[in-house]
């Protein structure tokens, strides 16, 4: 069935109605990005290979140069590159449920036309990175930590924790469904971000979990050599493209052809 034609610009929203989940959400978009993952195995494996040699050159260069050095590398280089990355995965989700046949081709394509779209995200992914960085060293600087005194330990760890996960929390909210929003619709990024953030809070338990479920997997991923990130980050692309088509109406936006 086709979609109803995009509306007046002026009619739009500010944010993109979002749906209500139930807690089986997380789990439906895992199953849909698997059936994604067999349906385009050579495609997506692919893709899965420049992720394992782009998080083993970062791995190797933090190893090699060290942590100042480590940051300055994930700002120039992986962060600007994984959003185009992530959107040549949705492309072929985005193909599989058009009834098409994905082709590297037009992940390229898609990637130059987001390509906008995509470097403001990922300045905006930078500028987190390097408050959270910013964050961390001042904890360490208000909080010295004595290595002789355990209650200090715990009270250090528990601080730094808490400033951490107010920085994870927010990276997760912005970029849950903004980049596949922008692969799919033609949308501005802020829109994007903040329809994102908006159905996070709205949808919070299930989000909760399925970030959880993120951290996990991409765990595994580390824990195998990151040879594992080669087929769980294209699956979980996959599953993050069907979680934004099941929570997001963004019917009022023009799609990308």
């Amino acid at each position: 069935m086709a979609e109803p034609p995009a509306t007046d610009p002026a009619a739009r929203p500010f944010v993109v109605p979002c749906a209500d989940l139930d807690t089986g959400a997380p789990w439906r978009w895992l199953r849909a990005g698997w059936r994604d993952l067999r349906r385009a195995p050579a495609l997506s494996l692919l893709f899965g290979a420049v992720i394992v040699l782009v998080s083993a050159g970062i791995s190797w260069l933090a190893y090699a140069l060290g942590r100042f050095a480590l940051l300055a590398t994930l700002l120039s280089g992986f962060v600007f590159v994984a959003p185009l990355i992530c959107v040549g995965l949705y492309c072929v989700s985005r193909a599989l449920e058009q009834g098409r046949t994905p082709r590297l081709r037009d992940s390229f394509v898609l990637a130059r036309r987001v390509l906008g779209q995509a470097g403001v995200f990922a300045l905006g992914q930078g500028v987190i990175i390097l408050l959270w960085s910013r964050a961390g060293m001042m904890v360490g600087a208000f909080f010295p930590f004595d290595g002789g005194d355990p209650g200090a330990f715990w009270e250090f760890l528990a601080l730094g924790s808490a400033v951490g996960a107010v920085f994870a929390t927010l990276t997760f909210a912005v970029t849950a469904f903004s980049l596949p929003m922008i692969a799919d619709r033609d949308v501005d990024m802020v829109t994007a971000a903040v329809s994102s953030v908006h159905a996070v809070m709205r949808n919070k338990r299930v989000m909760l979990v399925w970030g959880l479920l993120l951290v996990v997997l991409t765990a595994v991923g580390f824990a195998t050599a990151l040879l594992g990130l080669g087929v769980l980050m294209p699956w979980l692309a996959y599953a993050s493209w069907h979680g934004y088509r099941e929570t997001l109406d963004a019917a009022a936006w023009p799609a990308l052809e």
